[in-house]
């Protein structure tokens, strides 16, 4: 009789190797007991800034980073964005105007985002993420709230992962950022 560990090596099945339990409450439970969380953070360009501005950020950020005494990862994962819903808003305020100018600057608009589709370009949204891992649940919400005040005092916004954040990270880090399509399969 193959023992448990042996079984689930061989099995060629990911979710009998992967060591998640759950994903529930924004948060990745896992077979030993911890938990996997942490935040989205929200893109800021700070290359629009001046000089003395982005100093300020990247120096908040530096001294930020230096004050966390845990392990964490950062995470950069692309997400697919569907451009469909964004194309017809175009196109209806490309039909409800009048000013020509306008109708030609959405136009073109219209025109580079068809392009995006032609040429099929994936077209995809990068998010920002700081993981970490924790047993105990006061901890872990210690932890969030000091991570999410300390990129606030850093100028930038972020949130507890949702589920679906952790979805996404996980298929990516699964898939070489290769998105899951599942579809019938035709004899």
């Amino acid at each position: 009789m193959k023992d448990s560990a042996q079984a689930t090596s061989n099995s060629k099945y990911t979710d009998s190797w992967m060591p998640v339990k759950q994903i529930i409450n924004g948060m990745i439970q896992l077979d030993n007991g911890y938990y996997v969380t942490g935040v989205k953070v929200y893109p800021r360009n700070i290359f629009i800034m001046d000089e003395q501005s982005q100093n300020a950020i990247i120096y908040n950020l530096r001294n930020f980073y230096n004050t966390i005494d845990f392990e964490f990862w950062l995470i950069i994962a692309d997400r697919p964005v569907d451009i469909n819903l964004y194309l017809a808003e175009l196109q209806k305020q490309y039909n409800n105007t009048t000013n020509g100018a306008t109708r030609k600057i959405i136009l073109q608009d219209i025109n580079k985002a068809n392009q995006f589709m032609n040429l099929e370009y994936n077209v995809v949204d990068t998010e920002y993420y700081i993981l970490f891992q924790e047993k105990r649940l006061e901890l872990l919400q210690k932890k969030l709230h000091n991570i999410i005040s300390g990129l606030a005092s850093c100028g930038l916004q972020s949130s507890q992962t949702s589920n679906s954040d952790l979805r996404m990270v996980l298929d990516n880090l699964l898939n070489g950022g290769e998105t899951s399509n599942f579809g019938t399969v035709m004899s």
